[in-house]
């Protein structure tokens, strides 16, 4: 462990272990964006609610493999070298030299020519400055690989397997991401005015797609060319805004219980709620409020604003054009911050309310799912078929029934199957 870890104050990231590790590791150990994914995409994928443990609990096991993978992947790289890649420009510069440097006087060794020989290793011109993470893992993931299967000489072809894995990864997760973002924006909307709210209505999904598209290009380009790393502006807010839509998740589930009798079992929820909600309220609290301007975005708004103001040029900012982006991002960042806790505030607030006048019976629950119907499908309750699936798939024949196709008239006139499914 580095002497960052105490201090918070290295030069990848700013602030304390706690809360700042839970938003850092973030989809990895709880994810509010696949909470909201699962709420309209992950649905599509099943036949019935047995399904639901694989397919949702599943999906959520493998991103924390990932999780676990780019911990492993970073923690086996040299320190020098890992500093060197996740530093901002401003801290490294953009030669082995100037980085081999700043590494040294954040008291780590590495020498230019070890910088040169890793970025040959996988066919990069340079590994310099690479911050975001993306190539981190990729290099770690392929130091793993090659010591396992072709040694040094497939080390680039991993490397560049790693990337390709992570380029889906993402693109995939800004697929969903837009179209869910689009039903979110068209919904609201449609409480406004009725026609942009039907999905059916072109106009209104070319514009709010365009609205989505816009505001997500608009954070990455800001996060690309951030002079400070787009790893210091973007990934907290992503991480808090990621862990505060699980705080609203996790809300919802806990009405649910307590709405529909089952409060003995409200804890389940309820407990990783409370710890969710203290770990990003914490690190909004940080970053909205600390007067050091490593954490506080407000601080490091004024403190590059006074500096624009004298005409003074920062480091690591290169000219006068990037302290003044420094302070629109910056500023951004922070008026997202507020917003974002104080939506989470009222939402569980709100809840508290419904939880403690349906507890005290003040308030009769009103519930407003859907009521259950049995299912008039049939298909294996998961990956693989059980023995008694495959029992009930002799029953009704050779070829499985499923996939949204109904039973076989051999099960009579299409009531109810009262062995196979259950929704």
């Amino acid at each position: 462990m580095t002497k960052f870890a105490s201090s918070g104050k290295g030069p990848v990231f700013a602030g304390p272990l706690f809360p700042f590790v839970f938003i850092i590791i973030a989809c990895g150990a709880l994810s509010g964006f696949h909470a909201l994914i699962a709420s309209g995409t992950t649905p599509k994928l099943i036949e019935k609610e047995s399904q639901v443990r694989m397919v949702g609990y599943g999906a959520m096991l493998t991103e924390s493999f990932v999780a676990v993978m780019a911990m492993i992947a970073a923690s086996i790289l040299d320190q020098g070298l890992y500093f060197a890649m996740n530093s901002p420009p401003g801290v490294v510069g953009a030669t082995v030299q100037s980085a081999s440097q700043a590494v040294t006087n954040l008291g780590f060794t590495i020498t230019p020519d070890q910088l040169q020989s890793a970025a040959q290793q996988v066919q990069e011109q340079t590994l310099i400055a690479r911050t975001g993470g993306a190539p981190t893992l990729a290099v770690g993931m392929s130091t793993i690989f090659s010591g396992a299967f072709g040694g040094d000489a497939l080390k680039a072809f991993w490397y560049h397997f790693a990337i390709m894995f992570e380029a889906l990864f993402i693109l995939t997760t800004v697929d969903a991401g837009t179209r869910v973002g689009r039903f979110m924006l068209q919904d609201t909307l449609g409480n406004v005015w009725k026609p942009i709210g039907r999905p059916s209505w072109r106009p209104g999904v070319y514009a709010t797609s365009a609205i989505v598209v816009g505001a997500w290009g608009y954070f990455l380009w800001v996060g690309v060319t951030d002079p400070l790393g787009g790893i210091n502006q973007l990934f907290p807010l992503f991480g808090i805004a990621n862990q505060l839509l699980a705080a609203v998740a996790l809300t919802v589930a806990t009405t649910i219980l307590i709405k529909s009798g089952r409060l003995r079992w409200a804890w389940v929820t309820a407990v990783p709620l409370a710890w969710d909600v203290a770990v990003t309220l914490s690190a909004s609290w940080y970053k909205i409020f600390s007067s050091d301007p490593l954490i506080g975005f407000f601080a490091q708004r004024d403190k590059y604003q006074q500096a624009l103001d004298a005409g003074k040029v920062i480091p690591p900012a290169k000219s006068l054009d990037d302290v003044s982006q420094i302070v629109t991002n910056s500023t951004v960042d922070g008026v997202l911050s507020v917003l974002f806790a104080g939506l989470i505030i009222v939402v569980i607030l709100d809840a508290a309310r419904v939880w403690w006048q349906t507890m005290s019976g003040r308030r009769e629950p009103v519930l407003s799912e859907v009521p259950p119907e049995e299912s008039h499908l049939w298909a294996p309750s998961g990956l693989f078929p059980t023995a008694e699936d495959r029992a009930r798939q002799a029953e009704l024949g050779p070829e499985p029934v499923g996939a949204g196709r109904e039973r076989s008239s051999g099960l009579g006139s299409g009531g109810p199957d009262r062995s196979g499914g259950d929704g």
